[in-house]
């Protein structure tokens, strides 16, 4: 990995991060209690963080040229403790939430992550190896 794609696969991690963070503020009083019923907050930060997880591991895959699942791992591995170490740091603090409460509720979810990382690292090296077949009829 070059310093380009170390800065890049860093960077997007932090936007997985930050994005939705500045889009739930809105969306909870200063106290912290959310100004509209719960499950529609979370399912709001739930699909615009798969959204945009999703973008960013596309537009990650347009400069990876082999290795796509063992990228796509490494992707979602290094998002996955970017976004735990986040939440330790600045979410559970300002909530108050314990860890276990917080691995229920919130925690869990970012395993999002890397299960669509290595899938479409897994896609793309299949398409890969299906193109390299109709080109060499191998």
């Amino acid at each position: 990995m070059n310093a380009a794609s170390g800065v890049k696969l860093v960077g997007f991690g932090l936007l997985t991060w930050i994005l939705p963070f500045l889009i739930s503020i809105p969306l909870y009083s200063p106290e912290g209690e959310p100004l509209y019923d719960i499950f529609l907050v979370k399912s709001i930060l739930l699909v615009f963080s798969a959204a945009l997880g999703t973008f960013l591991i596309l537009v990650y895959f347009r400069d990876v040229h082999a290795r796509f699942i063992w990228e796509g791992a490494l992707l979602g591995g290094v998002w996955l403790l970017i976004n735990w170490v986040l939440d330790a740091l600045i979410l559970l603090p300002v909530s108050g939430m314990d860890a276990g409460t917080y691995m229920a509720e919130i925690g869990l979810r970012y395993l999002m992550i890397p299960i669509i990382a290595v899938g479409i690292g897994y896609a793309v090296e299949q398409a890969v190896r299906s193109a390299t077949v109709r080109r060499t009829g191998v």
